[in-house]
C-alpha cells in the first residue's frame, strides 16, 4: 500500500488545463451579459465601503457568494472535482455569514493612522480582483472567454471581498469573514500552480497581501465608533 508521501499535489487535481479554463468559458457563455451587473455591482459595493456604509456592503454581498456558491461549484466545478459540492456549501455559509453580519448591524472600528497602511492594502486587493484578475485572460491571449469576473467567479469574488473585510471590520469578525476567502484563494492557487497557470502568482500575492493586513490590524486594534 502507497503511503501518503507517495502522492504529490498533482495527484489531487483530477482535470487538465485545458478542461479547467473550458469550464470557466462555458460559465462565461452562460451567464453573459451578466458579466457587466455584476461588475458594477462590485464598483457600487466598493464605493459603499469607501462611504463605510458597512450593513448595505455586507447585504449586497451576501446574494453574491450564495450565486457564485452555485453557479461556480454546484452546476460547473463539482463536475471537475468532488470537492466542488462541498466548496459551494462553504460558499453558503459565507452568504449567511454576510447577511448576518448585516442584519445585526456591529459597528465599524474607527481605524487609527497607524491602520491607513492595512486599509489602503484592502483597497488595492478589491480592486485586484474587480479589475486585474478579469484582464489576466486577455492580456495573456487566452481571450475575454476566460476572464474571470467578480460576482460570477470564485477566485475574483474572493479577493474582493478579502479587501472589503479589510475596510471593514476588526477583530473577530474580520477573521471569521475572512477565513472561507482565504481557504478557498490557497486551494485555488494551488490548483492553477499545478495548472501552470498565471493567475497562481497573483492569487497567491493577494493571499500574502490580505494576511499581512490582517496582522497589522491585529497589531493596532481600533477603537469603537
Amino acid at each position: 500500500m502507497n503511503s501518503w508521501a507517495s502522492y504529490q499535489l498533482q495527484d489531487f487535481i483530477p482535470f487538465s488545463a485545458d478542461v479547467y479554463f473550458r469550464l470557466l468559458e462555458r460559465i462565461s457563455e452562460s451567464w453573459w451579459p451578466l458579466h457587466l451587473l455584476s461588475l458594477l455591482l462590485g464598483a457600487a459595493v466598493l464605493v459603499l465601503a469607501l462611504k463605510k456604509r458597512d450593513r448595505l456592503v455586507w447585504l449586497l454581498m451576501a446574494p453574491v457568494w450564495a450565486f457564485v456558491g452555485w453557479v461556480f461549484f454546484m452546476q460547473h466545478y463539482a463536475q471537475l472535482n468532488w470537492a466542488g459540492n462541498y466548496m459551494g456549501y462553504a460558499f453558503y455559509a459565507q452568504a449567511i455569514l454576510l447577511l448576518w453580519l448585516a442584519l445585526a448591524g456591529f459597528g465599524r472600528r474607527k481605524a487609527p493612522a497607524a491602520k491607513i497602511s492595512a486599509v489602503a492594502i484592502g483597497l488595492g486587493i478589491a480592486l485586484t480582483g474587480l479589475i486585474a484578475l478579469p484582464l489576466i485572460a486577455p492580456l495573456s491571449g487566452a481571450g475575454w472567454g476566460q476572464a474571470q469576473v467578480f460576482g460570477i467567479h470564485a477566485d475574483p469574488t474572493a479577493i474582493t471581498t478579502l479587501g472589503l473585510a479589510l475596510m471593514l471590520l476588526r477583530g473577530w469578525r474580520l477573521w471569521l469573514v475572512a477565513f472561507i476567502p482565504l481557504l478557498w484563494l490557497l486551494l485555488s492557487g494551488l490548483t492553477l500552480w499545478v495548472l501552470q497557470a498565471a493567475e497562481a502568482w497573483l492569487l497567491f500575492t493577494e493571499l500574502a497581501a490580505a494576511l499581512v493586513g490582517i496582522a497589522v490590524l491585529c497589531r493596532y486594534p481600533g477603537k469603537k465608533a
